[in-house]
């Protein structure tokens, strides 16, 4: 349990750190008008507060960073979410791109991610509601001949794509006919965020039972149901990381590049998205290429339902409380105007 001095000072060590980018020294939160402690005061706290993990020093500086566990109390304890909610000017230049002129869906979607990044100068990701709202409605296969076939995928919507693939030698035309199916039965009504989790476990042990080498078929199928889910992620702002003095490494920011391409990678930031906002710091992000960052989400919804995702990109020295206001307002302006979309 910090006291009351130790939340004042790392309430202002993160403050700083977050405006400079820069070590921060007991010196320079002395000269702030809302601590009134000597430097020495504040160095002794500075140290008890990097022995509890709260804070780091830099080898080549005397001033102190914020660690993952000092920026999650920060978010949890001591930023006060009221405190950057007077953005009247950025919520009109919000709304005059989210208007309802803006029929399609996917054009709502791009300009909010549009908007985000270009307020926050973060990357901006979000999840297009397709695929929650979005199931498989029916998956055919035509053979070609012995070894391809033409793999059929309907959507709940009528959307329909087709592929060819190849079958995995030794597959009958009977048994490709049980394979379709299975598949049927198993996830006719799945929705598509879902197919391949359900794939890999109920198809999967229903395979088994009836087809010989079902683990080269299954990659086949995955492959197949993998219908331009490019098309339903959608961002902005990918080279933002650039101008952040965190990621002047190339290779840092090639990892994090490469990896905003993988579009199977970032929908699995998303996963376990609980409703309303969720704040990851650091190495709270599973994958490694983020461990430097903070990855900030907030949900859109339709009567009470998820519809989809919103998230910031940024490092660990983010401007939460802007981000966090942000992503509140504009996910509860796109639940209002995608409901009316939807209700059309």
């Amino acid at each position: 349990m910090l006291t009351e001095r130790q939340r004042l000072i790392l309430k202002a060590i993160v403050d700083d750190y977050i405006r400079s980018a820069e070590p921060v020294g007991s010196r320079s939160i002395s000269k702030r008008d809302d601590i009134g402690y000597s430097p020495a005061t504040i160095r002794n706290e500075m140290a008890d507060l990097e022995d509890l993990g709260y804070l780091e020093q830099p080898h080549t500086s005397a001033g102190r960073i914020p660690s993952t566990l000092g920026y999650r109390y920060y978010v949890d304890h001591l930023l006060n979410r009221n405190e950057q909610l007077g953005i009247e000017i950025d919520r009109a230049k919000i709304r005059s791109f989210l208007t309802d002129e803006l029929n399609r869906m996917e054009q709502v979607i791009q300009h909010a991610a549009l908007v985000l990044s270009n307020l926050t100068n973060y990357t901006s990701i979000l999840l297009g509601p397709e695929l929650f709202t979005n199931s498989l409605k029916h998956f055919g296969l035509v053979p070609l001949n012995d070894n391809s076939a033409v793999a059929i995928i309907v959507t709940n919507t009528g959307h329909v794509e087709n592929r060819t693939i190849t079958i995995p030698s030794g597959l009958s035309m009977d048994k490709l006919q049980q394979v379709t199916n299975i598949l049927n039965a198993k996830l006719a009504g799945v929705p598509l965020i879902q197919l391949k989790s359900k794939l890999y476990t109920e198809v999967g042990h229903e395979l088994e039972r009836y087809v010989g080498h079902f683990e080269g078929l299954l990659h086949v199928i995955e492959d197949a149901l993998k219908q331009g889910d490019e098309h339903r992620v959608f961002m902005s702002g990918t080279t933002n990381m650039l101008i952040q003095p965190e990621f002047k490494d190339v290779d840092k920011v090639k990892m994090i590049l490469d990896m905003l391409e993988e579009t199977p990678t970032v929908m699995k930031l998303f996963s376990s998205q609980p409703q309303g906002i969720r704040v990851r710091i650091g190495t709270e992000n599973t994958h490694q290429a983020i461990a430097d960052c903070s990855f900030i989400t907030a949900t859109y919804e339709l009567d009470g339902d998820v519809l989809g995702t919103i998230g910031i990109l940024g490092p660990t020295r983010m401007e939460y409380g802007k981000v966090i206001s942000y992503l509140d307002f504009i996910s509860k302006d796109m639940s209002v105007i995608l409901g009316r979309w939807f209700n059309k």
